[in-house]
């Protein structure tokens, strides 16, 4: 067995079981050196927002928590990323890097980088897929292209085998006799320096337990009704996994494990039609990097080029973009989600598109400023998902919802918020509003808002936006879109 150590590099994979990475190190049989750094420079134009920081620091502490459990710790340490590695390469001796893989573009650029200059230089370094069920270039069409479509793409997903997750055993890590220098968390300084973040403490639990939890609670309960409830804003009927998947304190392969798990009884898998529905949700996060890694341009722009063109709205001042972040449009549950999001740093599925819908059809503003948004204010903010969200919504994407799909936020809030419970949690102004009104307050009566205490221009806005106008206005742009088209073939 090498004497020399192992540096274990941690990134989005902040977890023990399941791990790739530390399986190989440990089966190296050397002393391990586990090792997170933060690069902001490294991540290119999308270091981590703000939300998605704080996560990281509960998920960092919770990380060397469970290290020290097994007599190990986690070295902190800050700067690029290549720069870093091969001063510890010299300092502790290291035999080996491992790490498991990323596949943002920036990230697959620098870490090419690195793997070639440790491994000319007579380093063991090696990365692993710790991330997805399949990586995004094993997955293409019988004309050996990426997919561009979901449901063939996960079609043929379905029809690879899914590696078992690897256990990782109670058992202590292979100290080294010297531990390098290290930081404090604290220097990092991911926390926030303004006072944002206290609903984000009282919503979550960061680290690789709170995944095991939340995974167990959710398969165990809100699972079998996935597919009825999951549109459901006012119940607890989605998994709220993504934050976890994302910092990788839960693997898609541990969550597969889970629902497969329930399958054992009946042999039938997936054992409901609620864990087939969530599995292709799995999925929609899978096609999500592998549509990013074949078309790595798309976080700025569109993956259907005549949609560089679109005619988009001006909002010289930014007060329409600012109604829209902080929940002030006029439209409960648009302003539902966007508080939910601020308070939380999660917003539900099916609200993400009703308040993405808004941005871009009924007020016109770039899917751009809506993903930059999500971005900063999302604990699960991930590049491919948001990417791939963002331009579905606006019709430019991948497999989108056309651009003349144009979600009504009225009609969406009756029916998926029937009873305006989930308005009435965010948007305390309207809770004493009957359900009858609540999704369209401007509609009731003056002696009904003055009984509930609304007073619309004052403690609620009116609409920023007709909706019949601000439907037809979209079409409108969308039509011109496709005047030019057809003049420019």
């Amino acid at each position: 067995m090498p004497s020399t150590p192992t540096l274990l590099w941690f990134r989005q994979d902040l977890r023990l079981q399941d791990n790739p990475a530390l399986h190989a190190a440990l089966a190296r049989g050397a002393p391990i050196i586990p090792l997170f750094i933060l690069d902001d420079a490294g991540e290119g134009k999308w270091r981590s927002g703000g939300a998605a920081r704080w996560w990281l620091h509960q998920a960092l502490a919770s990380l060397d928590a469970s290290l020290r459990e097994h007599g190990s710790r986690l070295v902190i340490l800050k700067g690029n990323s290549r720069a870093v590695l091969r001063e510890l390469v010299v300092s502790t001796e290291a035999g080996a890097v491992y790490w498991n893989r990323r596949y943002e573009p920036a990230i697959i650029a620098r870490d090419k980088a690195i793997k070639t200059e440790f491994a000319a230089g007579g380093l063991d370094a090696k990365s692993f897929n710790g991330a997805l069920l399949n990586e995004p270039h094993a997955v293409l069409n019988k004309q050996g292209r990426p997919f561009q479509v979901f449901t063939p793409y996960w079609r043929t997903c379905l029809t690879l085998p899914v590696a078992a997750p690897i256990k990782f055993a109670a058992q202590a890590l292979p100290a080294p006799g010297k531990w390098p220098r290290s930081l404090e968390l604290a220097e990092l300084e991911l926390l926030p320096r303004i006072h944002w973040d206290g609903g984000l403490g009282a919503t979550w639990q960061p680290g690789e337990a709170g995944a095991a939890k939340r995974l167990k609670q959710f398969a165990g309960a809100a699972m079998e009704a996935y597919a009825e409830n999951r549109n459901r804003p006012d119940l607890d009927g989605t998994s709220m996994l993504s934050p976890w998947l994302h910092t990788g304190e839960l693997s898609p392969r541990q969550v597969w494990a889970s629902v497969k798990a329930r399958s054992k009884d009946s042999g039938v898998f997936p054992p409901s039609n609620g864990a087939r529905v969530f599995l292709a949700e799995i999925g929609w996060r899978e096609f999500a990097h592998h549509l990013l890694f074949h078309f790595p341009h798309t976080p700025e722009q569109p993956l259907r080029e005549e949609f560089a063109r679109f005619p988009w709205a001006d909002d010289p001042d930014g007060g329409r973009l600012r109604a829209w972040q902080r929940g002030l449009t006029g439209y409960p549950i648009v302003d539902a989600g966007m508080r939910q999001l601020w308070h939380t740093g999660w917003m539900h599925n099916r609200v993400r598109m009703i308040v993405a819908s808004f941005l871009v059809k009924h007020l016109r503003l770039p899917w751009t400023a809506g993903a930059a948004w999500f971005w900063d204010t999302l604990v699960d903010a991930d590049l491919a998902s948001n990417t791939l969200g963002w331009q579905w919504t606006a019709g430019c994407g991948a497999d989108a919802a056309p651009y003349f799909r144009v979600f009504a936020p009225v009609l969406q809030g009756v029916k998926f918020d029937a009873k305006g419970d989930y308005v009435r949690r965010w948007v305390p102004e309207l809770a004493r509003l009957p359900a009858e009104h609540i999704h369209a307050p401007w509609e009731a009566l003056p002696l009904t808002l003055a009984e509930a205490g609304v007073t619309l221009g004052k403690n609620y806005p009116h609409p920023i936006v007709d909706h019949a106008t601000a439907r037809a206005e979209a079409l409108a742009a969308f039509k011109q879109l496709r005047t030019r088209r057809v003049g420019e073939t």
